[in-house]
């Protein structure tokens, strides 16, 4: 696996030129924006969560066993991107690379777990459209799931770029705002397993 970048690079290469400095920033106004939208559906699912007149409730349904598994390793995968940046600040491409591939896959490893607890739950009478509670929890679990799978899509390419291209001042802001990308899913997914898992298990 080859560098491919030409001469030493600055220290911070994901801002070092006026379009990396504008992709940061840009990226940081979307993360905004998208922290509305997540806003408003947890305020929906927290309006609803009780509105369960059929099917099972978060109480029945909820095994935080499994969900402490999904968050541990969506949190691992978190640590793995920071890992990443590390390298791209060390200019050592490959270690980029290879963590990149790791958090790909513990990411991928998290949609399997969800599937697979989407997929118990309908089988249990939970449905998206069995109440106002169910389809509240699938829009916004499943929201956040599809962010996953986006994440998951946009490092896979930025892997193979890589590859390609290795580290310059125009791959480093994308490698950069990807993993930026991943730390807010990351974080939002600590706000479902809070609000949703454990207030639903043990809250009333």
């Amino acid at each position: 696996m080859s560098s491919h970048h030409t001469g030493a690079l600055p220290a911070n290469p994901e801002t070092a030129t006026l379009e990396g400095k504008n992709k940061v920033l840009g990226f940081w106004l979307f993360l905004g924006a998208e922290v509305v939208l997540f806003g408003c559906l947890f305020a929906t699912y927290i309006a609803l969560r009780n509105s369960v007149p059929d099917g099972p409730t978060a109480q029945e349904l909820f095994k935080l066993k499994t969900v402490g598994w999904s968050t541990f390793i969506l949190l691992t995968s978190s640590l793995t991107s920071v890992f990443a940046i590390i390298a791209m600040h060390r200019q050592k491409v490959g270690q980029l690379l290879a963590w990149l591939a790791v958090t790909v896959l513990f990411g991928l490893s998290f949609l399997g777990m969800e599937i697979y607890e989407f997929y118990e739950y309908v089988h249990e009478g939970h449905k998206f459209t069995t109440s106002a509670f169910s389809t509240s929890f699938y829009t916004l679990v499943g929201f956040h799931g599809a962010h996953v799978a986006f994440g998951v899509c946009w490092i896979t390419l930025l892997i193979f770029q890589g590859l390609k291209k290795g580290l310059t001042v125009v791959t480093a802001p994308k490698f950069y705002v990807a993993s930026l990308y991943w730390h807010f899913i990351d974080l939002v997914w600590v706000f479902i397993f809070t609000v949703v898992y454990l207030m639903g298990k043990v809250g009333h």
